[in-house]
């Protein structure tokens, strides 16, 4: 049950980034029990334009895909903030972040001819 739960949440994208919401990182807590399923979710942004629409989103297709389920509640929550570490490998890898850096990039001028200014 909790696992296709999951699957079904994250079958509903980020209007933006055309990413699942679970590989987002934006699904805090998604609890199917006897009493229903309780789902709270966060966006990237406190200020995000498209709260509602997902909200919406979330609403419309748990009830459509879990018409067993006692209840149906969603809530959204901001805290705590959503920060890029909730990415997971899937959604780095779709943004083109799946490479991990183990050490600071040299800077730019490292490449550079030496002697290309002289003082």
């Amino acid at each position: 049950m909790q696992e296709d739960l999951t699957h079904v949440l994250n079958e509903i994208e980020d209007p933006e980034l055309r990413i699942g919401i679970v590989d987002l990182g934006l699904v805090y807590r998604a609890d199917w029990n006897a009493k229903g399923i309780d789902v709270e979710f966060t966006t990237t942004s406190p200020s995000c334009p498209f709260s509602e629409v997902l909200l919406q989103r979330i609403n419309n297709v748990l009830r459509h895909r879990f018409r067993e389920a006692a209840s149906i509640r969603v809530r959204l929550v901001l805290n705590p903030p959503w920060t890029v570490e909730r990415l997971s490998k899937n959604a780095r890898t779709k943004l083109g972040w799946a490479r991990a850096t183990t050490a600071s990039p040299a800077p730019f001028w490292s490449d550079l001819p030496r002697g290309l200014w002289k003082n």
